[in-house]
């Protein structure tokens, strides 16, 4: 059991990184200080990235969840 949350956590994790990495950057961050902010921000966010936020977000917990469950698990056992 502890070996399926354990390979479950290394694929949510790639999952989340690669997720994570295919947002585009809104600015504030280290991007505007090398020139990243000067490009043009429209006002709405399309339908994509408002799935991508979502698919984002459940895979998050889902990693969190699997965190806390080997965690558990490698308490009690």
């Amino acid at each position: 059991m502890i070996v399926g949350f354990s390979i479950a956590l290394i694929v949510f994790s790639l999952l989340l990184m690669l997720l994570v990495l295919m947002h585009k950057g809104k600015g504030g961050g280290l991007s505007d200080m090398f020139g990243g902010g000067m490009q043009s921000s429209v006002g709405g966010s399309s339908v994509a990235e408002r799935n991508l936020d979502r698919i984002t977000i459940v895979i998050g917990l889902l990693w969190f969840a699997c965190i806390v469950v080997l965690g558990l698990l490698m308490k009690y056992k």
